[in-house]
């Protein structure tokens, strides 16, 4: 082949190597399940799009127990849940989501952090754990989760 031709080539072969590259990419975010639990579903809503837009594989339940029961059919990487709710609490939640998986990276997230100093301390000692205080942004998030 002539080296002209030859160069007509490079481009294309960068094209199709970079779509590649970047559908790889997706393909490995996607791969992590995450679970958002938080009584503001206007809230999770809003997480969830985001993170779906980000490549991430998610669902979200609305309470403690709903977030146990949703926890066991889906099977996450990282739990992403709020810290206050009805039913049960985000610490009670993953409590008894450790039972089964001591290992769960898990992302706290509340209005008011500071009600909730002692357990957290505990849970970043003991576990795989990173807190965001409400409102956070899309960047605040997406950078917890790379850490995660």
């Amino acid at each position: 082949m002539p080296y002209s031709q030859s160069l007509n080539l490079a481009p294309s072969l960068l094209s199709v190597l970079s779509r590649y590259l970047i559908h790889f990419e997706r393909r490995v975010k996607r791969e992590m399940k995450i679970l958002i639990v938080d009584d503001n579903q206007d809230l999770a809503f809003l997480i969830k799009c985001m993170l779906e837009d980000e490549g991430y594989e998610v669902r979200s339940a609305e309470n403690g127990r709903d977030g146990y029961s949703a926890y066991l059919l889906f099977d996450p990487d990282l739990v992403l849940t709020d810290i206050q709710m009805p039913e049960k609490n985000g610490l009670e939640l993953m409590r008894e989501i450790r039972f089964h998986n001591p290992g769960v990276r898990t992302i706290y997230m509340s209005g008011d952090l500071s009600q909730y100093e002692p357990p957290l301390e505990e849970e970043k000692e003991k576990y795989h754990v990173g807190v965001l205080e409400k409102p956070f942004s899309k960047h605040e998030l997406i950078s917890l989760l790379s850490r995660s």
